[in-house]
């Protein structure tokens, strides 16, 4: 007779045993779809290694300079590249392009699945009530728990380390468009289909534009999340920074480790000061007529065309 007082030492569900199960199920069912998924991102990823690596490493830092300069000002430009130009004088260059490769394809993928299915939700109650819990789940659990089905559909190196990367940094991106197209004033929607606009047009000419603030800081956050996911993947075989500082688990070599978490901190700086300053609108940021190296330039040429001839 079971005790009442600890019911649960002879009462169990076996939980363990379904999701083996379904993990079964979904292997043989979907591993020839998903393999097959692995082409565009393995094409993408292996184009952005190739440019990353193939650039010389002053040029690169050089480009970045006047894109942070344009982008933001003097100081986060200096910063982003003495953040960059100190990772290549401690010997982790190569890794360090091979991670932002990496996280530059994962984000690229998650925005191309995430914002169409954000605006879905944004617009559709339905789809925001089935979508919710659904990222709930996603965000909740732990990285780790993301690597066991991957490893049993794609398999292990890179390009599964960013197919887990895609998956993992969706969240954000769907959430905060939702978020977003959800925050336009009802008034200026109605407005807009009141003079005749349609739902294409209310979507890129009314709400897309107001939304744009809440949709690049989830670009930020799943640049953010990708850069996390990353290092996780490292288990499953993905080069680059990560891999440095599982190496260094494994051997105990805290000067291995710390040459991959230092570089996996000023690469996440450098990557949150660019996106940030890409998620302000066109009215906290000056124009780029009249700011950074493009500003510089155009007032060099407008003082050429004004001076006198002769």
């Amino acid at each position: 007779m079971p005790d009442i007082l600890n019911p649960f030492d002879a009462y169990t569900i076996p939980f363990a045993s379904w999701v083996q199960a379904a993990v079964d199920w979904l292997t043989q069912t979907f591993r020839p779809a998903f393999q097959a998924g692995r082409w565009p991102v393995a094409h993408m990823l292996d184009w952005l290694q190739f440019a990353l690596s193939s650039i010389p490493q002053s040029v690169f830092l050089f480009c970045l300079f006047l894109i942070a300069w344009q982008l933001a000002s003097l100081r986060t430009a200096a910063v982003c590249t003495g953040c960059l130009a100190f990772l290549g004088l401690i010997g982790i260059w190569q890794d360090t392009m091979t991670t932002l490769a990496l996280i530059l394809t994962a984000v690229v993928f998650s925005v191309a699945v995430g914002l169409p299915l954000g605006i879905v939700a944004g617009r559709n109650d339905r789809a925001e009530a089935l979508f919710r819990p659904v990222l709930d789940v996603m965000q909740t659990l732990p990285a780790f728990v993301y690597l066991v089905p991957i490893v049993m559909l794609v398999g292990i190196g890179n390009v599964p380390g960013v197919c887990i990367t895609i998956v993992f940094a969706l969240p954000p991106i769907i959430r905060l468009t939702s978020l977003g197209i959800r925050g336009v004033p009802e008034s200026i929607v109605e407005a807009a289909y009141a003079f005749g606009s349609s739902n294409r047009q209310v979507l890129w000419k009314v709400q897309m534009p107001l939304a744009i603030r809440a949709i690049r800081t989830g670009i930020n956050q799943t640049l953010m999340m990708a850069l996390a996911m990353v290092t996780y993947a490292s288990m499953i075989a993905v080069q680059g920074l990560g891999l440095l500082v599982l190496r260094g688990i494994g051997r105990l070599d805290m000067g291995l480790a710390g040459l991959g978490g230092i570089g996996i901190v000023l690469l996440a700086i450098v990557l949150d000061r660019l996106s940030q300053a890409l998620a302000l609108t066109r009215r906290e940021r000056r124009s780029w007529k009249r700011s950074g190296p493009i500003g510089i330039a155009c007032k060099l040429l407008e003082r050429r065309l004004t001076e006198p001839i002769g």
